[in-house]
């Protein structure tokens, strides 16, 4: 298994002296097992206790107190107690309200002991089935594998300090761009990329792809109950990939004969399974930078080597010269977005686009980026730097003086002028670098406040 980021941020956790039971979120087939058991390696004791495992389960109805169910633990997994740290790893917690309930008291009464709970429906339970304990838990994201986590896997580990100095990727750019574009032909998902590591052939990745699909549909009838909503979220799951990247309506959506309503129900489940995320605009140039939920949003999928195989756009992405060419820049969107999010592995983190705030303009922003009490805007966009009007209005309308173009050219940064005299620099960020924007960033903070 290669190493995942995450496991940087759960050896902070594991550190820190406030630290309370931690709940993993993520989608179904992130890797959140296989990351806890890698982790758990640090520990003197780790056990994992799944639930979908009837004995697992019933331990949790014994009516005895949390400290004398820690031997019946040891017990279940078959170990015996070493002197020193014990990580608790609760899989498939939602199976049991009594184990979501008893966390609480690991943080009130046993607070030495780890505990890490995850479930693969676990996020259509939280807030609606399963009553969590409020104050008493933190949370934590896993996603998709980022673009820095693929090189590690593929055995490009030294590209990973080229990454670090932007300047100096002039010289690996084309080797980067042919990583990065296989990246996005493939994507993020934890299985499929270490079966490309070990085979490096993309055809065999087909039938992995196809039971990752196949497994999220399977899960409708979890995710719904009646009959109406599970349709709409079938439907989904079958022509929504195709959407990827694009701005949408909920009424009709693909061509359905489905209301707003209806859709918009559907999406809201699938967006807390982590499936998706519907990106609302944001007409705002400074924080706070609201998402305005009336106006229509772009539809972002959780990985972008499911939307090509789902959408069936394979061949034009391994086809196109430039990764802007391909499927009308909708993977481009669609790839970017997806390596924004991994820059934080927190679960409330959203992302923005933004729109002018103005009868008859449309001027759009393809995202926005708050970091530091800042919005940077971010257009994805090749050519003529006179030729990106909207990021162009945005400034004119902001006090910001640094925006963001990501393109497939080599990393520079330029001094812009718009047709309103609004002078500012201009980051041009080829695609493998979107993952070190938040350093990027501070360098030119960093500058601006010591200037």
């Amino acid at each position: 298994m290669f190493k995942r980021d995450i496991l940087f941020h759960l050896e902070r956790w594991k550190d820190d002296t406030h630290r309370k039971p931690l709940i993993l979120r993520g989608a179904r087939q992130v890797g959140k097992t296989t990351v806890v058991n890698e982790f758990g390696k640090q520990f003197d004791n780790y056990l994992y206790l799944n639930l979908e495992k009837r004995e697992a389960a019933s331990l949790f109805e014994l009516n005895v107190s949390l400290k004398d169910l820690m031997p019946l633990f040891f017990a279940h997994c078959g170990k015996i107690r070493n002197e020193g740290t014990i990580l608790l790893f609760i899989d498939e917690i939602q199976n049991s309200a009594k184990a979501v309930a008893l966390l609480r008291y690991f943080y009130e009464e046993l607070p030495d002991i780890y505990v890490i709970a995850a479930g693969s429906l676990l996020e259509n339970l939280i807030d609606v089935r399963v009553s969590f304990p409020v104050g008493r838990v933190q949370y934590m994201a896993l996603r998709p594998c980022s673009f820095r986590e693929f090189l590690g896997a593929v055995g490009e580990e030294p590209l990973l300090s080229v990454l670090d100095k932007p300047e100096i990727t002039l010289a690996f750019h084309d080797r980067l761009m042919l990583l990065f574009n296989i990246y996005t032909l493939i994507g993020g998902m934890p299985e499929v990329v270490q079966l490309y590591a070990e085979r490096r052939d993309i055809l065999s990745l087909e039938s992995t792809y196809e039971t990752l699909l196949q497994g999220y549909r399977d899960d409708v009838e979890k995710y719904a109950l009646g009959k109406q909503l599970p349709e709409v979220i079938r439907f989904i799951l079958k022509e929504g990939w195709h959407k990827a990247g694009q701005i949408i309506t909920l009424g009709g959506f693909a061509g359905s004969s489905y209301n707003a309503r209806e859709v918009g129900e559907a999406f809201r489940l699938l967006e807390k399974a982590m499936l998706l995320e519907l990106v609302y605009p944001t007409t705002a140039t400074e924080v706070p930078a609201t998402p305005e939920i009336k106006r229509m949003p772009k539809l972002v999928w959780l990985d972008t080597g499911l939307v090509n195989y789902a959408a069936q756009v394979q061949k034009e992405v391994l086809g196109a010269k430039d990764i802007m060419d391909a499927w009308r820049g909708m993977i481009a969107e669609q790839i970017v977005a997806q390596e924004l999010l991994t820059l934080t592995d927190k679960v409330s983190q959203k992302r923005c686009f933004w729109v002018r705030n103005k009868s008859g303009s449309n001027a759009e922003v393809d995202y926005v980026w708050v970091q530091d009490s800042m919005v940077y805007p971010i257009e994805v966009k090749s050519g003529h730097n006179a030729h990106l009007r909207s990021l162009h209005s945005f400034m004119n309308h902001s006090n910001q003086t640094v925006a963001v173009r990501i393109w497939s050219q080599p990393y520079a940064v330029d001094e812009v002028k718009t047709a309103d005299g609004k002078e500012f620099k201009l980051i041009n960020l080829p695609f493998y670098l979107v993952g070190k924007l938040d350093s990027i960033l501070r360098r030119f903070e960093t500058t601006f406040d010591n200037a």
